[in-house]
């Protein structure tokens, strides 16, 4: 479920087992590791948006994607989209859609709080740190959605997703991510 690499087909991570994630499947093109760290961390702080662009498009060979699917990247603060600019996760969904024919819906979902970069905190501070950071702006109804993000290391932003996303009737939530922390 939330791609954390294990020995063994379908075998799933006690953590998902325990407490089991919103989301249903997780696509990641890799482990965060060189070169693919590298490579997100010059996509988000070295504007190299020719990496989403390969990125979205390597994702779009690796997940097959429904003709009704809707793609939504993770949306970003008001003050980190004014510091960085550009929303990583919007530029990687847009290449994702351009290569596969999906639909993208970047105003699906608003972020609608600021908190601090979750990178920057322990597991158990993740999860409340994002909860209720997010805020469904359109119809999701019956729909299989597909929430693009760049890093996933917790799955606690793509859990808080597929909540606000469930919740607004959204069938089934994949979350396809560029890079997986083992």
């Amino acid at each position: 479920m939330c791609a954390v690499p294990l020995h063994g087909a379908d075998t799933v991570c006690g953590r998902c087992l325990s407490s089991p994630p919103r989301f249903h499947r997780t696509t990641a093109l890799g482990d965060y590791a060189p070169p693919l760290d590298g490579m997100v961390m010059a996509l988000k702080f070295g504007a190299r948006l020719d990496l989403a662009a390969a990125f979205g498009g390597l994702l779009a060979r690796r997940v097959e994607t429904a003709g009704t699917a809707l793609v939504i990247p993770v949306p970003l603060s008001f003050e980190r989209m004014s510091e960085r600019g550009f929303n990583q996760s919007l530029q990687i969904a847009r290449a994702y859609c351009a290569a596969s024919g999906a639909r993208l819906a970047a105003d699906a979902v608003r972020r609608i709080r600021h908190a601090p970069p979750q990178q920057t905190l322990a597991l158990d501070e993740r999860r409340r740190n994002i909860r209720g950071a997010f805020e469904a702006m359109s119809s999701v109804r019956d729909r299989q959605v597909l929430v693009v993000d760049d890093v996933m290391t917790s799955g606690s932003t793509m859990d808080e997703m597929a909540r606000v996303l469930v919740a607004a009737g959204a069938a089934s939530v994949h979350a396809v991510v560029v890079a997986r922390t083992p």
